[in-house]
């Protein structure tokens, strides 16, 4: 068996957003994988929801466990994986398939046919045929939604004042060409840029557009069949169809609404156009789910230090004028890995929680006269939907969802309640999982300053306790980001966790305090003390770990990303206990990380309940560059060039710091990359951050045979594309 490696990035494919026909019979998913270092192929395919990509129904694998499947399946071919057909063409790149209600028809977004990165809408045959796109449209779309009828459907883009002026935002002239940004960039908002792109007068606005409209090069009709729903500069999103003419969407409001909370959700009746305000929420994004009696269900935030409070479910009922707490006793926050969903029956709400380290889907009635109920508890989910016959309960629906464990990168699971059993429907990475070597996480429970703390330990591939001489491996220590997340043996770190361990690591990682899953008071228990806190409940892991013969307590290494960054950071500023440590996109300095960040400044408002003119003393002193003049671990600097969410400044000043006091480091900046660096960025530079941390751990590693990667040549031991040190 071979082992995983950092390269092996590019042979893992992974299944998203997963969708259940009308009837009940198939589902459409993203199918998605490195192509070559600088893209990544997303493509919509289709399985039967009664496929089984295992030898057989794995009963064991029942209902509301944990239980993992086997991964004993066919070869993948090139364009089926086990059953799974392929629907669109590898052109562009796609997200958002959604069936039409009659099922004879999918929508989805794409870039393909542009020049640029805006997707547009298209429509193609359920039964396979040519694609046909819909829209041509300035600011992309997203958030697409199906009308009851199937005639037409809502989308979101983002335009500006100037777009509408030109009706760019219906259809694009021939002879536009974008300008690359603004010479000067003005500003005139709290929050003027996100995911890698400044706003640039751009705001989010809702639209719908006939489901028979051609776009081919030039227009079909004369007219745009592209028609504009909201009429102010204002930032809506998440439309939602309830009943024929009744669109349902959200709105940020406030005096400044960059900088507020608060969530309008208006009904828009398309056949008057005339709007209402039917209720306001708090939120940090509001997704709806609406039925056609004039149900509304949403997510809903308490406003004070809302960063610190676990997301609740509510429902409006439009005819009551009442609105119910579904989860109020449910000691979980939603998750947002899956929207909330109404079943079939059109009287219980379906919704997603992270629950002790894997993912957990529920289901309540809407008019709250029940508690929550757990429907399946698996792995962890990174899409689905719910289905079944028109009036199946949750005795009787099916649950579709992508889901990863500790055995495979992810595939698409069938959760049918009424068997009590669940179905792998795709064998995604069947051919590579075959000949590689996965090692299975140990679970284990330590005790903290104040209780119990959840984490797991992975073992190299070679690893024989009963043979094991005392301190035959160096440990690996992972910090999760957030802080507000969580962790389990599967998800977006399956193939970091097991590519550490293959090179010889033992890995441990857990969920510490202020992590989601765990209940409210366990996620609020670092309020004001985002450091002192979390590095408590992380080395007491380590010294559990630590204490088994087989690791090597002086050869412990430390990494994490984003909050884990900030970890990372916090922890050698307070402790020599590691031999070398990687710091990931981290946030090292809380003042100048409120100043740049995007619409996340507000955590720092929730999280210490404080703002930097209030309180700059206190605040130096619980930010890792207050201590950085203490560091004396040699320290790896990760970080992407054009991350909003913790951008490279405070980066930049934490290395200064580390240069001038001559602490071994380097700083690694990744061009063209977002937050996402590590989970979806350019797969060279995926693979190429992996390598830089298992290179940066050998080089201090009594274990391994290296010199340290100050020592080497710029490009030894790295596989991935060009070398971008400096």
């Amino acid at each position: 068996m071979q082992p995983v490696t950092a390269a092996d990035y590019h042979d893992i494919a992974k299944p998203a957003d997963p969708r259940i026909s009308p009837d009940g019979d198939r589902v459409a998913f993203l199918r998605k994988q490195p192509i070559d270092d600088e893209t990544v192929e997303s493509t919509v395919y289709l399985v039967d929801v009664d496929s089984d990509s295992g030898d057989a129904a794995d009963t064991a694998d029942t209902v509301d466990t944990a239980d993992t499947v086997d991964t004993d399946n066919t070869a993948d071919t090139a364009d089926t994986d086990d059953g799974a057909r392929r629907l669109t063409l590898a052109e562009g790149d796609d997200a958002e398939p959604r069936w039409s209600p009659s099922g004879d028809r999918i929508a989805f977004t794409s870039t393909r046919a542009g020049d640029d990165d805006r997707r547009q809408l298209w429509v193609v045959p359920a039964d396979g045929g040519e694609a046909r796109r819909l829209t041509d449209v300035v600011g992309g779309v997203s958030d697409i939604a199906w009308s009851p009828a199937g005639d037409r459907l809502a989308f979101v883009q983002a335009v500006t004042p100037e777009d509408r002026e030109t009706g760019r935002d219906l259809s694009v002239p021939d002879d536009y060409e974008p300008a690359d940004h603004p010479d000067p960039r003005v500003v005139d908002r709290t929050v003027f840029r996100s995911a890698q792109r400044y706003f640039d007068g751009r705001q989010a606005a809702v639209y719908v557009v006939d489901a028979d409209a051609t776009v081919d090069g030039a227009r079909a009709d004369p007219e745009p069949a592209v028609e504009p729903v909201t009429d102010r500069e204002a930032e809506f999103g998440s439309p939602e169809f309830g009943d024929a003419d009744t669109l349902y969407y959200t709105e940020s409001v406030g005096d400044d609404p960059d900088d507020s909370f608060e969530i309008a959700v208006h009904a828009h009746d398309l056949a008057t156009d005339t709007v209402d305000r039917i209720h306001t929420t708090f939120g940090w994004a509001t997704p709806l789910a609406a039925t056609a009696d004039g149900r509304v269900a949403f997510t809903h935030v308490e406003p004070d230090q809302a960063s610190l409070e676990q997301t609740d479910l509510h429902v409006l009922d439009r005819e009551r004028g009442a609105v119910t707490s579904l989860t109020g006793d449910l000691d979980r926050g939603l998750g947002h890995e899956v929207e909330p969903m109404w079943g079939p029956d059109g009287t219980t709400v379906y919704f997603t929680t992270p629950d002790e380290g894997e993912t957990a889907l529920w289901h309540a009635p809407a008019d709250g006269s029940a508690s929550p109920e757990r429907l399946v508890r698996k792995g962890t989910v990174s899409g689905g939907t719910v289905g079944g016959a028109a009036g199946a309960g949750p005795e009787s629906v099916t649950a579709v969802l992508a889901t990863s464990e500790w055995d495979h990168p992810g595939d698409v699971f069938a959760v049918d309640a009424g068997a009590g059993e669940t179905r792998r429907l795709t064998g995604l990475n069947a051919a590579y999982l075959a000949d590689r070597h996965v090692g299975e996480p140990e679970e284990l429970w330590f005790e903290s300053e104040r209780g119990a703390v959840h984490g797991w330990v992975l073992t190299p591939p070679e690893f024989d306790e009963a043979s094991a001489d005392d301190g035959s491996y160096p440990l690996a220590v992972e910090i999760h980001g957030g802080p507000h997340a969580m962790w389990s043996t599967s998800g977006t770190m399956w193939h970091e966790f097991q590519t550490l361990a293959a090179r010889g690591y033992v890995v441990f990682w857990s969920n510490p305090r202020g992590s989601a899953g765990y209940g409210e008071s366990y996620l609020q228990a670092i309020e004001r003390d985002w450091g002192a806190v979390t590095l408590t409940d992380v080395l007491a892991g380590v010294d559990a770990v630590t204490d088994r013969s087989y690791v090597d307590e002086a050869n412990t290494f430390l990494t994490g990303g984003s909050f884990g960054g900030f970890m990372t950071a916090w922890a050698v500023g307070q402790t020599d206990r590691f031999r070398a440590a990687v710091a990931q996109r981290g946030v090292y300095d809380l003042t100048g990380f409120y100043g740049s960040t995007d619409g996340v400044y507000r955590l720092l408002e929730g999280d210490f309940d404080t703002v930097p003119w209030a309180e700059p003393e206190w605040l130096w002193e619980r930010s890792p560059t207050g201590h950085a003049a203490n560091v004396d671990t040699p320290t790896l600097l990760i970080h992407a060039e054009d991350d909003t969410r913790t951008p490279i400044c405070t980066a930049e000043l934490y290395h200064r710091i580390l240069r001038k006091n001559g602490v071994e480091t380097r700083f690694v900046r990744y061009p063209r990359e977002g937050h996402e660096l590590s989970r979806s960025g350019e797969p060279g530079h995926v693979v190429d951050r992996l390598e830089r941390i298992a290179r940066w751990f050998d080089g201090y590693s009594d274990h391994h045979d290296a010199p340290t990667a100050l020592d080497r040549p710029a490009d030894d031991g790295l596989t991935a594309g060009a070398d971008t040190e400096e």
